[in-house]
């Protein structure tokens, strides 16, 4: 779950989300419980509640553990009492990084986030800090391998889609909020694999790092996105996709 088509396509490959399912599961129901919350547990008339059902979904979630979530959310089963909390600071070569987490423990989850970004060679800033140097828009990826860039070009520009990256081994589709469901559909619909999609921040320019500098950087990502209570983390660094593949191993 990052703001970065690479970092989120090399995770792909090392297989990382099917090796923490326990975890993704966890973070989604998370996700759909404060979805509910906020806006109600009719996924028809709550977009960020019918976006957490499909992520879900699409990780092979069983139907009663998304009911359940979704009531708990709603108050009609009891659980704990969850918070939603957005961190806001820097990593190694002044990389921008937002991170979303969602805590029952507001003082330990910030305490340890703190300890993460300086054990890492960053710093927390203040609210606001970094924020602005992102949009949020939707993000779709799909291997090069499953499509041409003529073929997306043509369904982004029809779905009401903003812009389509080279990402070397990816095709990156960016949309606004708005037509994000409406994008990843009719990519689905054409039959194109997708490796990657989300409803994120992405950031307005790169920073690409090199050496050991970008190794630092791949280490704090790791270690904060392994944090339980950490549901999405978006940066703006950029590393050559054979450097990734060396740390990831």
């Amino acid at each position: 779950m990052s703001g970065h088509s690479k970092w989120a396509t090399i995770k792909h490959k090392k297989g990382a989300l099917d090796a923490k399912r326990g975890k993704i599961f966890t973070r989604l129901i998370k996700e759909i419980a404060m979805a509910a919350k906020s806006g109600g547990g009719d996924p028809e008339g709550n977009p960020r509640l019918r976006t957490a059902i499909a992520a879900a979904k699409a990780e092979n979630m069983p139907a009663d553990n998304i009911k359940r979530a979704v009531q708990r959310g709603t108050g009609e089963l009891p659980g704990a009492t969850y918070e939603e909390i957005t961190f806001e600071g820097y990593g190694p070569g002044g990389v921008a990084l937002l991170v979303d987490v969602t805590t029952d423990n507001r003082n330990r989850t910030v305490s340890e986030i703190r300890h993460m970004f300086t054990k890492g060679g960053g710093n927390l800033g203040e609210s606001g800090s970094v924020a602005w140097m992102f949009h949020k828009k939707g993000s779709i990826v799909v291997p090069k391998s499953a499509a041409k860039e003529d073929d997306l070009m043509n369904l982004l520009l029809e779905n009401g889609g903003e812009d389509l990256n080279d990402d070397g081994e990816s095709w990156e589709l960016i949309t606004d909020p708005g037509a994000y469901e409406g994008v990843l559909d009719a990519v689905k619909k054409a039959g194109f694999e997708v490796a990657h999609s989300e409803l994120g921040m992405v950031p307005q320019n790169y920073i690409k790092l090199e050496g050991p500098a970008a190794n630092q950087m791949i280490r704090l990502l790791e270690a904060i996105e392994d944090h339980d209570d950490v549901q999405n983390v978006f940066s703006n660094f950029d590393v050559d996709q054979k450097q990734l593949e060396e740390v990831a191993g």
